[in-house]
């Protein structure tokens, strides 16, 4: 007897790991995605005769869903993943600083670069490392925490404003897409607590060194058709039917999918239109989950200016830059790219407005750049990057798990526990898996008892 058919609506990081599990279970699958490639939210594009990134996509050592699905595509070779823990942070002026591990046991392994952290005095430092002891010790899943921000929870614990932006934010902007102040407590306490305070290595940086759809959506296609996966390319659902002991997608332009489960792994907004009614309750909650943007800043000078990979920012508007020269295919000059999370204000801003405010803040903090003439400057813009990880965030997060047995959810915005990265993403795909496979299960036993 062959196994069930399973159906997965998106072509994202989610939908490629479902597909993928289901696949080595034994089931036959077969993705559809409305966009002509694969990779969702992570993905590059040409303009004129560079590969441009949509987004400066990050990983750490402790993201190890991800990192298996990068070992299955074969795209190891293509990322970067430091050794141990370092990252450059710049002040106006170029004054460098370094966030680096030591080789001491966790929570120890960050003391030498705290105490050594010069953006902040000595009495700063202390409380820090006061309050980070504390952050060891809480419970990200206690409902509690969750109804405060993080913001919050550290002014608590002794943390002044200047000390949350120049030491705190440096990891909860980027992993959370909102400041310590807006986001929830409980999910900041869990990014620092898996990222950095439990396991000495866990926070080690890797990045992708290829243009990510070299990294995601090209081998991907490969190898969920290696996998004997369909991959339907450019296919727009509609809405899945659920009719006894089957499900059916239906697609836009009158077409449709039989399959025995379905997993409907697509943006949360996008999610409500697509279920049958009664899958979830109350889906307009899905709508409160909100979004957060991130803005990206395409920067070419006409010479180095920085030998650094990557670094933050202190005391400036700029919070990540990267150097994304090589990947991109840049010849002379150099390529940077200026991520902006949580960019709210940003996404208000014209073109002209962000080459205004950050080109000069750039060269505030690189002053090779003080003399180099900019060649380009692209603007990209994500409106609806993630959800938004604020306060009461957790009691909106929907499980795998529907009311129609075969049909679940998969997504970076469901209950896997961790914002919305690429590794939460990886994991959610692997649990709409199972629950999948098992709903398949039940559909296909309730068929045999309807129609014995």
């Amino acid at each position: 007897m062959s196994g069930p058919h399973v159906a997965v609506v998106g072509g994202g990081l989610a939908g490629i790991s479902a597909a993928l599990a289901c696949a080595d279970a034994g089931a036959t699958v077969t993705v559809v995605e409305v966009r002509p490639r694969l990779g969702g939210a992570v993905y590059s594009f040409r303009r004129d005769d560079l590969w441009l990134d949509n987004g400066q996509h990050v990983f750490l050592r402790c993201c190890t869903a991800y990192r298996s699905l990068l070992a299955r595509l074969g795209s190891e070779r293509d990322t970067i993943l430091q050794p141990r823990l370092e990252i450059p942070v710049l002040s106006p002026g170029g004054e460098v600083s370094w966030l680096r591990r030591s080789r001491a046991p966790a929570p120890l392994h960050l003391g030498a670069a705290l105490a050594r952290y010069r953006p902040l005095s000595r009495r700063q430092r202390a409380a820090a490392a006061r309050a980070a002891l504390a952050l060891s010790r809480v419970q990200p899943a206690d409902p509690a925490l969750d109804r405060g921000t993080f913001g919050e929870w550290l002014a608590q614990h002794g943390q002044a404003p200047e000390t949350v932006a120049a030491l705190w934010d440096l990891i909860a902007l980027p992993t959370l897409n909102l400041r310590a102040g807006e986001a929830s407590a409980a999910l900041g306490a869990f990014v620092f607590q898996e990222g950095l305070l439990r396991h000495a290595d866990a926070g080690d940086i890797g990045w992708a060194r290829a243009p990510l759809s070299a990294v995601h959506g090209w081998p991907a296609e490969r190898t969920l058709q290696e996998a004997g996966v369909e991959v339907r390319l450019g296919w727009r659902a509609q809405r899945v039917a659920a009719t006894r002991g089957r499900l059916e997608v239906e697609a836009a332009n009158g077409g449709g999918l039989d399959a025995d489960a379905v997993i409907v792994a697509v943006p949360h907004q996008r999610v409500a239109g697509l279920l049958p009614d009664g899958a979830i309750p109350a889906p307009e909650r899905l709508a409160a989950l909100g979004t957060s943007p991130i803005v990206n800043l395409h920067v070419v000078y006409d010479r180095r200016v920085t030998d650094l990979p990557f670094a933050a920012g202190v005391r400036s508007p700029v919070q990540y830059l990267f150097d994304r020269t090589p990947r991109a295919g840049l010849g002379d000059g150099q390529y940077l790219a200026v991520s902006l999370s949580g960019a709210v204000r940003e996404m208000g801003m014209s073109g002209e407005e962000l080459r205004a405010r950050y080109v000069p803040a750039v060269a505030e903090l690189l002053p090779r750049a003080r003399g180099a003439h900019v060649e380009r400057f692209v603007v990209t813009r994500e409106h609806a990057a993630t959800f938004r990880a604020a306060p009461g965030v957790a009691a909106l997060r929907p499980g795998p798990r529907t009311a129609v047995p075969g049909l679940v959810l998969a997504g970076a915005w469901t209950d896997t526990g961790w914002p919305a990265t690429m590794e939460g993403a990886v994991r959610s795909g692997h649990a709409a898996a199972r629950e999948a496979l098992a709903g398949a299960g039940e559909r296909a036993t309730a068929a045999v008892e309807v129609a014995g």
